[in-house]
């Protein structure tokens, strides 16, 4: 059974868009983009992982909120459980110190990006949660 990997990672919204991050080409899955987060060092709780890396990814405070689904995914070179976090910035604004680039998106312009494959479950999941969330049966009505 190989060793599994606690990552976390932040869905950050500002209105119907949400925060995805393009990764440095010098690292695996180079120039891929992600929703913002990392490894989970010994002793962290996941929330305090993804504050950590958030401060450290794009100089922001962010505010943990709960989770919003976790996957695992098989790499050739690892394998990841994947924790997604709603979060919010409660300080600053996300500057690259690490990523090639950033971008606020809607759900409907996912298909526009290419991003690792550990995320695709969690973006088939928003695209879900998008349609659901404005049905008469999901407002309780």
């Amino acid at each position: 059974m190989p060793k599994i990997t606690e990552v976390v990672a932040a869905l950050i919204w500002q209105g119907s868009r949400f925060l995805i991050c393009q990764r440095p080409e010098y690292k695996a899955r180079g120039l891929l983009w992600e929703f913002v987060g990392g490894k989970v060092e010994p002793g962290e709780t996941g929330a305090q992982a993804l504050v950590r890396e958030c401060r450290e990814e794009l100089d922001i405070t962010v505010s943990v909120g709960k989770v919003f689904m976790d996957v695992v995914h098989a790499y050739p070179d690892l394998t990841v459980h994947l924790t997604l976090f709603h979060a919010a910035i409660a300080q600053g604004q996300p500057r690259l110190l690490e990523h090639n680039d950033l971008r606020w998106i809607t759900v409907d312009e996912i298909g526009g990006f290419d991003f690792c494959p550990a995320d695709e479950e969690i973006l088939c999941a928003l695209r879900a949660y998008r349609s659901h969330a404005g049905c008469a049966a999901c407002r309780g009505e």
